[in-house]
């Protein structure tokens, strides 16, 4: 068993480590505990993150098929590096390329939003997962990891529990010297079935709505000066800079070390204290484009929060759509 992550690598669960529980096992708790907390104790998750050693050891040992997949879900800025060409060049042996731009929904006017059940079940079907596969996902990105946390929640909105993200990324994998291909996978075609979980899923509507009734905490996990509006939206025509009214700036970049590994769960349990953002309530998380958002919810789920939901049009859509006193910019006399 592990602690939110940690522990025994071959384990597949970890039993929550939530705030409101000291990390007592079911059968080892210590005095009294309140109902609501027990119960939220004795919840099992899946383990999000997995370690390179771990995954080198299964590549080595010949585990990588229909029950363990990996996906390079790199993506970078038009003009920057080119994340097919670089899977093609070289990526984790056996792994497939996920790639953001083909499973998504590609009617929409706004920016990476989620495909259909369907759109969603044919893709990941096509790279051989099916329901019963354990899948890892990594990016390349120097930070450590950038849309490897999008996909590992894309997955989980749609219903598939057993997702970890590569602890580390490809950046570690290189630089601890694990062995690399230029060998694409072409994976047995499998069956996947994709049920939309609408409670990690917000829309436009119900963070509106949220405004007035404030039910949920809103956390913007862009860097601090895109947040405030004095610095601008990158690659961006048309979309100034701001944030959605009410909301609280946790960038996702402090959630990684120097090293690009996620900080430990008491760290980040730690930062949110700090933010004032209370674990034991609902939260929805936001950015630009409900990409980095993700590392909001993978680090409330490491501190055994597992149903942050994402806002998957986030500040794009909010720019266009929402009634301009709810946009908050420094910029611009206080209106985005």
């Amino acid at each position: 068993m592990v602690w939110a992550g940690r522990g025994v690598e071959g384990s597949g669960f970890e039993p929550a480590n939530f705030s409101s529980g000291q990390g007592q096992a079911p059968g080892r708790r210590r005095g009294r505990v309140p109902r609501r907390a027990d119960t939220m104790v004795q919840q099992v998750l899946y383990r999000a993150l997995v370690s390179t050693r771990w995954l080198a050891e299964s590549v080595r040992a010949g585990k990588l098929g229909p029950g363990l997949r990996v996906l390079d879900a790199s993506w970078y800025s038009p003009g920057t590096r080119e994340a097919r060409k670089e899977y093609l060049e070289r990526h984790v042996p056996g792994a497939s390329f996920f790639d953001i731009e083909e499973c998504r929904d590609k009617a929409s006017p706004y920016e990476v939003m989620l495909p259909s059940e369907a759109g969603f079940a044919d893709y990941v079907g096509s790279l051989g997962i099916s329901n019963d596969t354990h899948v890892v996902v990594y990016d390349g990105d120097d930070l450590g990891s950038f849309y490897a946390p999008r996909v590992w929640w894309m997955f989980r909105v749609f219903g598939h529990r057993t997702v970890s993200v590569l602890n580390g990324g490809f950046r570690n994998w290189l630089k601890e010297g694990h062995p690399v291909t230029s060998e694409p996978s072409r994976p047995e075609p499998a069956i996947f079935k994709a049920t939309l979980n609408r409670s990690l899923l917000k829309t436009y509507e119900q963070v509106l709505e949220n405004l007035e009734s404030k039910r949920f905490q809103l956390v913007d996990s862009r860097a601090q000066g895109r947040y405030l509006g004095t610095q601008p939206e990158p690659d961006a025509v048309g979309l100034d800079s701001g944030h959605i009214q009410g909301s609280v700036n946790m960038p996702f970049m402090d959630f990684l070390t120097e090293d690009g590994f996620e900080k430990s769960p008491e760290e980040l349990r730690a930062m949110f204290e700090a933010k004032k953002v209370d674990l034991a309530k609902p939260l929805i998380a936001t950015c630009r484009k409900g990409v980095t958002a993700c590392h909001i919810a993978l680090a409330a789920y490491l501190c055994g929060k597992p149903d942050v939901a994402i806002y998957d049009g986030s500040w794009f859509e909010w720019f266009h759509r929402a009634p301009p006193e709810t946009r908050v910019s420094q910029g611009k006399g206080g209106k985005a």
